[in-house]
């Protein structure tokens, strides 16, 4: 007698699931997604990527361009993750250490969150130093490993689960990053494990170089990276090594501030 009730809960929670692929989907396009990359990314029909995408407008979440006709995140994404970030505000915990590591360093610094198999940058803090890379803006996504703070992330996951980031990063790895296939991932995760920080030399864009190490949570968890890029000749040893040094100490003050966050959140979960 349950049946249809149980089909109809299971019809509604695989609408839910799917509205949430297809809105994580409009995430990685910052600039816009028309419908049929959401078709072709989601392996859904076309009718329902419509039919899921009007829900999404509806509730604020989704936006689409009067003229170009693309989708975009929509106010209400903002407003939660304004509320969200007491909880989640890397950012907001980040922020000062940025700005000292541009200061210190004179180069560019960056903050990099962790996002299921990839990451996204949420600041980038300019130092004094002429001769700028043209790496990462805030917003920019990449698959887990490319780039300096994005690898620092990848080797500070189990081996395990470093293996499934790249399976899940293998088809768009071999079409937007031919020179970073699984093997050579593996390799730079070695590297930068015995290292003690990752190196990116050059190999998302030529001549911009970057040092990163992984930021963690208080049970141990990637939470980010803390990264800076320069110019190659400004990245040679033992410069390189020192800018290392210099991410650490802000490293540790982060993931201190980290873990008495996650100590509080579980504290007022307690009490309620």
């Amino acid at each position: 007698m349950n049946k249809p009730d149980e089909a109809r809960t299971v019809s509604g929670t695989q609408a839910v699931d799917r509205a949430i692929t297809l809105l994580r989907l409009v995430g990685r396009h910052t600039k816009g997604v028309p419908l049929a990359t959401l078709v072709t990314e989601s392996g859904l029909g076309k009718p329902t990527v419509r039919r899921l995408m009007l829900a999404l407008i509806r509730g604020g979440l989704i936006e689409q361009g009067d003229e170009s006709r693309l989708y975009r995140l929509g106010a209400e994404c903002y407003v939660l993750g304004t509320l969200a970030t007491p909880h989640h505000g890397l950012l907001e915990i980040s922020a000062d250490a940025v700005a000292r590591l541009a200061r210190d360093s004179g180069d560019t610094a960056f903050v990099t969150m962790r996002r299921g198999s990839g990451a996204v940058c949420l600041h980038r803090q300019e130092g004094a130093f002429p001769i700028r890379t043209h790496a990462l803006t805030a917003g920019a996504q990449h698959p887990l490993g490319v780039g300096a703070g994005s690898l620092a992330m990848l080797a500070a996951l189990p081996d395990g689960e470093v293996e499934t980031v790249l399976a899940d990063n293998a088809p768009l790895l071999a079409i937007a990053y031919p020179g970073l296939a699984a093997e050579a991932l593996r390799r730079m995760v070695a590297a930068t494990r015995q290292r003690g920080f990752a190196l990116n030399p050059g190999m998302v864009i030529s001549g911009s170089w970057g040092v990163g190490v992984a930021l963690r949570n208080g049970d141990g968890s990637v939470a980010g990276a803390l990264s800076i890029a320069a110019i190659e000749s400004r990245m040679q040893p033992p410069r390189d090594s020192e800018l290392a040094a210099m991410l650490r100490r802000e490293a540790q003050d982060i993931e201190a501030r980290l873990a008495r966050r996650m100590a509080r959140v579980r504290s007022e979960k307690e009490t309620t």
